[in-house]
């Protein structure tokens, strides 16, 4: 049973962007809008050229604002501020992924590589803002973006959790290869599975995937009592 996997996880870090919603909300199509129009104007080159740093820039860099930061010396605030002021008006409240979420024992977290306020807004769309005890973004991590290690290793430190005992929600597989290195259960949200050695489940569904998760309150209530 995939429950058996997570029996002794006590801590639950999801992902947001394309995790706690599905893709389909296509928030992401604001932000890149967004992030391309900022290249534009704070580099001065035409979108061509600000469409090819943007992909470059997350490619080897992890996000477009860290090769931004290293390449070019920006000051993050202005920009994550920037390219974060969109709708959310698509996400939809999901009172089932809500009931999901808080069965699950033990303490549950958000980290995203986007702002906490961004990551706030989001949750309160979807109706998520009372199932987490904490959420760290970018900021948190001293803007080192997943998947780098100093990224996970602040903020996992600064909540006080031990990977031993956690498990990772990610919709991109790449910032998941941390987290199994670091002792985590890795499960990967996508439409689309990946073969990889540090992907230890793959879901298009989270919310039914977190299903198969319920009994693991009682279970553990009934092993103490």
């Amino acid at each position: 049973m995939v429950a058996d996997s997570f029996s002794h996880v006590t801590t639950w870090v999801f992902d947001l962007d394309n995790t706690l919603y599905p893709p389909s909300a296509r928030l992401f199509d604001q932000i890149e809008v967004k992030m391309t129009d900022w290249v534009m104007r704070t580099l001065n080159v035409d979108r061509a050229e600000a469409d090819r740093l943007r992909a470059l820039y997350w490619d080897s860099h992890g996000t477009t604002l860290a090769g931004l930061m290293e390449v070019h010396g920006i000051d993050p605030d202005g920009y994550l501020y920037d390219v974060h002021d969109i709708s959310v008006h698509p996400l939809e409240a999901d009172a089932v992924l809500a009931d999901r979420i808080a069965a699950l024992p033990g303490r549950r977290i958000v980290y995203t590589n986007a702002t906490e306020p961004y990551a706030r807004n989001v949750l309160a769309a979807r109706g998520l803002s009372e199932v987490f005890d904490a959420v760290y973004g970018v900021e948190h991590a001293g803007f080192q973006p997943k998947p780098r290690r100093a990224a996970f290793d602040a903020v996992f430190a600064a909540d006080g959790l031990d990977p031993a005992t956690a498990a990772m929600f990610e919709d991109d597989a790449r910032n998941l290869a941390v987290p199994h290195d670091l002792g985590m259960r890795t499960v990967h949200v996508a439409p689309t599975p990946i073969k990889a050695a540090h992907i230890h489940h793959h879901t298009d569904d989270l919310s039914d995937f977190l299903s198969q998760l319920g009994g693991l309150a009682a279970a553990r209530d009934g092993a103490t009592s």
